[in-house]
């Protein structure tokens, strides 16, 4: 769990430095992964996080289809001192982990866990109502796919 975290906070930071808009969705893409781990490792619970993950991607695919429009030529340049700070930083914020007392944060993790058990939510009486969202979402993506209607082509017009 601390290394997910110590890698968390190498993107934040890395973040900061770069320059051209897909390395920085990328980091982005790469960060909105860690943070649905994260999640669904604390709450015991991963449909959150996977319906997190997929409404970030849908917000990040509109935006990478807008900045292929816009910065479709451009070289993405890696500078050396960057790649350095990469490789050397979570080594430093793995060794002030040590240094620092964290292991009192992750007992109360643990501890807060048995308290969130929601898999309630899969049985008897919410399963039906479950089941009916997955419905409701597969005839959603139906009307979906009908609306676009692929014989006309794509739906950006020239």
């Amino acid at each position: 769990m601390s290394l997910i975290i110590t890698l968390n906070m190498t993107l934040m930071i890395m973040f900061m430095f770069l320059k051209h808009p897909l390395s920085m969705g990328m980091a982005l893409l790469i960060q909105t992964l860690i943070i649905s781990i994260i999640t669904s490792m604390m709450n015991n619970l991963s449909w959150f996080s996977y319906v997190l993950f997929l409404i970030f991607i849908g917000g990040m695919l509109i935006l990478f289809m807008y900045m292929i429009n816009v910065a479709s030529n451009e070289i993405i340049n890696i500078s050396k001192k960057m790649f350095l700070f990469t490789l050397i930083m979570p080594v430093c914020m793995y060794m002030i982990k040590y240094m620092i007392n964290m292991n009192n944060y992750e007992n109360l993790i643990y501890i807060f866990k048995l308290n969130l058990l929601l898999n309630k939510y899969y049985e008897f009486p919410n399963m039906i109502i479950m089941i009916m969202l997955i419905f409701y979402l597969l005839l959603t993506l139906i009307a979906c796919v009908k609306i676009i209607n692929l014989k006309y082509g794509p739906m950006r017009s020239k």
